[in-house]
């Protein structure tokens, strides 16, 4: 059995991730596994320690750290988020591609640490659609939206440092898009293992 990949999907707030990969991460094909990060925020109501997020302490969170453990880190709004090493290693011994939905500072962590990441970035149709999208939602104040247009724009300037970049015009085309280059990638690696036992 061949080791999993990991498949790092980045994007602009509000370019519709989410939705994107609910159309595909349940493909039994494409052997998905979703990666669950570590949080020192609080729980909320229905939230599952172990599914939803891993809930540590801030010192938890910072030893994991010292010790190597975490793939990538951030701190959002004071709270810490990260991606442990631990469980995505053990996804991918079991043979899953792992999907780490992450933001471009993360993303470059990860790349480091693992240059054989599958790196996906998904962009808006333009920048007007992208603010169409955020105000959307109708749940932000302006200042908070301002903030979000911001960092968007600042994350489009990464979008050259990843492998692929699908346009997110229409969430169904995009996720038809990307499961193409799973499975191509699944093809590629398979066929290398082969020719290297073949040797």
């Amino acid at each position: 059995m061949s080791r999993g990949m990991l498949v790092i999907i980045s994007g602009p707030s509000g370019v519709g991730k989410g939705t994107v990969l609910k159309e595909f991460i349940q493909d039994p094909e494409l052997k998905l596994a979703y990666s669950v990060s570590m949080t020192t925020r609080t729980r909320r109501p229905g939230e599952v320690d172990g599914k939803n997020y891993y809930f540590v302490t801030r010192e938890e969170f910072e030893a994991a750290k010292e010790r190597g453990e975490l793939l990538e880190s951030a701190e959002f709004v004071g709270n810490y988020y990260g991606t442990p090493k631990k469980s995505v290693d053990a996804l991918r011994d079991e043979g899953k591609n792992v999907i780490l939905e992450i933001e471009v500072q993360g993303a470059k962590q990860v790349r480091e640490k693992c240059p054989d990441a599958l790196t996906i970035f998904i962009i808006p149709p333009s920048m007007e659609e992208l603010e169409r999208r955020i105000r959307g939602r109708h749940t932000e104040p302006e200042e908070i939206v301002q903030q979000r247009l911001t960092k968007a724009a600042k994350e489009m300037e990464h979008v050259g440092d990843y492998k692929y970049v699908v346009c997110n015009d229409d969430p169904k085309l995009a996720a038809d898009i990307i499961r193409v280059i799973i499975k191509r990638h699944m093809e590629f690696n398979e066929e290398q293992e082969r020719k290297a036992a073949q040797k």
